[in-house]
């Protein structure tokens, strides 16, 4: 396999590289379309921090929107990491007017007004979905602790596609799957050995 991991400005990008050459895998950095023509990519990781709106404004003027869509209407393996997560939706709340990927239906809203305080930020346990425990795989919990930093989460139309949920106030998609495509709230690159394990289980696929 060969992993590239999508450059456009993300402020985790080296994190994500850093940990999964702990992991044994080299990554290499794609910041054109070109590049993930030509550099025989077999795995993608999308990662992300910031806005909704910055992200798309990088990811477009990269010229990668429709490259990364023609990566996963492929169905080749890919993995979204928070902003690389949330942008798979139609639009957000967070930046109106603004056009996601559209990977998948469904709108990113912002935590409603309660006693917590937001952004979401530290530890917290994801529920993994019946259908996509083995995504989840060899993590030697049923309720994996993972490290979230989220004001805002996807509210996918099409709950089958929910690998996981977890709880804040409000329960909220943690995951998406669909085929080789998964996607997730939390950054596994700062959940130690739990994150760890969850990207361990997609650059073996």
């Amino acid at each position: 396999m060969k992993l590239g991991i999508i450059d456009y400005g993300a402020g985790n990008l080296h994190s994500v590289a850093n940990v999964c050459k702990s992991l044994g895998y080299q990554g290499t950095l794609i910041s054109s379309a070109e590049q993930l023509e030509n550099e025989g990519i077999t795995h993608l990781i999308l990662p992300g921090v910031g806005s909704f709106g910055d992200s798309m404004a990088a990811i477009n003027a990269r010229s990668l929107a429709q490259p990364i869509k023609d990566w996963i209407a492929a169905d080749k393996p890919f993995f979204g990491i928070c902003l690389g997560y949330q942008v798979l939706f139609e639009s957000s709340e967070e930046s109106p007017g603004v056009e996601g990927l559209a990977i998948f239906k469904g709108h990113v809203t912002r935590f409603p007004k309660n006693e917590l305080k937001v952004p979401h930020m530290g530890w917290n346990s994801v529920a993994p979905s019946t259908e996509f425990k083995d995504k989840w795989s060899e993590m030697g919990t049923d309720s994996p602790y993972l490290y979230f930093v989220h004001s805002y989460f996807p509210v996918p139309e099409d709950p089958s596609i929910i690998a996981g949920t977890c709880t804040y106030g409000i329960d909220f998609a943690a995951a998406v799957s669909r085929g080789n495509l998964f996607a997730c709230q939390c950054h596994p690159e700062k959940s130690q050995a739990t994150g760890q394990q969850l990207l361990k289980h997609f650059l073996k696929s």
